[in-house]
């Protein structure tokens, strides 16, 4: 679902595989430091309630002043609210560098409210390491560069590997096709006692979200631009495909259950009691398993998306406000370098979150690429906590699935498209290709509003 709501508070947990924590950077690849003195506003930092990550990050504005004089942070407490973004953005009330969502940077740049760090950036060496397909988010149509990423995930398969292994399938191989999944789920389901082959979403939007997913895994879209106005595009047959597989695994298999209607906990729930086989989910779901509802994450791999030919995720960034002079950009990637975007700190972050007890060795997020991916994979070998070959089937394959983010006015579409998931998941007799054109007229009135 759109991590604005499942969001920080999960994100903040995991963050130390991107260096978000804490140590001042090693003075490698530093980019040059602005002329100087100038102060930037900034957003991200920490209320007083967290008093834990408040500090480290006080302490990291202490040491870059101190690493940087002629620089001054002028942070402000937290990220993104999407109810007062637009109204702060309007008013010209925006830090300098502030953070966004991945779904946000086109439209920022499409009506010209960035500026373009484009000619600032060979003072981030660390740049060129970053995933390519990440650095296309914050890219303009005109190849311009308005920002950077700092933090990223994708869906992909969730499988519990001790129900596979009695099911005499590999956990090292786990299903690449959709076929291949609904083959699993009828050996898991054959397990008994009461263990659901495949599991899936129908409510509080997490159905429309999940049929998103589906439909990039073999190749579809949920909207297209036509023109300047964007359409509906899952009523075709790559839609019916992702709706008749499901309906084919909940009612001629019996592979999902005759437990619907589904939500967020429900399938993590379900995967801590070692009772679910399989679904669709990230690596920041294991760690709700594991510490909410005490799972053990021994049990559990992480695969990538089946189908392959698309993965739906997200995640988050820094933009430049428009209208910056050179020396507060400038200043801002030099901030940028040293807190966010920085593989010298991964190290010392998650020596850090590894004696906090955070998780160390989940796959994402990983921004990285290079040589900055080897001082992860360094580092990750050295602190990791968590089983982390459970995820080598994601690690291996992600590179090469395209990363394919959430349409426009997601959530509204997601509720019109629940309804189609739950009639295929509660209802035998459900006729798809109705299910799908009624969608499409509500959801085409709904895209008549996006800009």
């Amino acid at each position: 679902m759109n991590r604005r709501t499942l969001g920080k508070s999960v994100a903040l947990a995991l963050i130390a595989g991107t260096a978000l924590l804490g140590a001042a950077c090693s003075g490698e690849d530093k980019p040059a430091e602005s002329n100087g003195p100038v102060t930037i506003t900034v957003n991200g930092k920490p209320p007083a309630t967290d008093a834990v990550n408040l500090a480290n990050f006080e302490a990291d504005v202490k040491a870059f002043e101190a690493k940087y004089p002629n620089i001054k942070i002028d942070a402000k407490e937290g990220f993104m609210d999407p109810q007062t973004f637009a109204t702060k953005l309007a008013g010209g009330q925006l830090e300098d560098v502030f953070y966004v969502y991945f779904t946000d940077p086109q439209a920022l740049i499409a009506k010209k409210q960035v500026s373009d760090i484009s000619a600032y950036l060979d003072t981030v060496p660390q740049v060129k390491d970053i995933q390519e397909q990440l650095m296309k988010v914050f890219t303009g149509p005109d190849g311009k560069v308005y920002g950077l990423p700092s933090a990223n995930y994708s869906l992909g398969l969730v499988y519990n590997r001790t129900l596979f292994t009695k099911a005499g399938l590999d956990p090292a191989n786990p299903p690449k096709t959709w076929e291949e999944v609904r083959a699993a789920a009828q050996k898991l389901k054959a397990l008994g006692d009461g263990v659901v082959g495949y599991g899936d979403y129908s409510k509080s939007n997490t159905g429309g979200w999940h049929f998103t997913a589906e439909l990039y895994s073999v190749g579809g879209d949920i909207a297209v631009k036509d023109g300047d106005k964007w359409k509906a595009a899952f009523n075709s047959d790559k839609g019916k495909q992702v709706l008749q597989q499901l309906k084919d695994m909940r009612w001629t298999d019996d592979t999902m259950g005759s437990r619907q209607l589904l939500e967020w906990a429900d399938l993590i729930q379900m995967a801590a009691s070692g009772k679910l086989g399989m679904y669709i989910g990230s690596s920041d779901n294991l760690p709700v398993i594991v510490n909410q509802y005490k799972g053990k994450y021994e049990d559990y791999g992480l695969s990538v998306m089946p189908g392959g030919q698309g993965t739906l995720g997200g995640g988050d960034g820094y933009m430049f406000k428009a209208g910056l002079s050179p020396e507060k950009i400038k200043a801002g990637l030099t901030w940028l370098s040293f807190k966010t975007i920085n593989p010298d700190r991964i190290m010392a972050d998650n020596e850090k979150a590894s004696k906090a007890g955070q998780p160390v060795g989940l796959p994402q997020p990983n921004i990285w690429t290079g040589a900055s991916a080897a001082k992860r994979e360094e580092a990750t070998k050295k602190f990791a906590n968590v089983p982390s070959d459970n995820f080598a089937p994601f690690v291996a394959g992600s590179a090469s699935i395209p990363l394919k983010l959430e349409p426009p006015l997601a959530q509204q579409v997601y509720a019109v498209l629940d309804t189609a998931m739950q009639k295929v998941l509660t209802d035998r007799n459900a006729d798809i290709a109705k299910l799908l054109a009624d969608a499409e007229a509500q959801v085409n009135t709904i895209l008549a509003a996006a800009k």
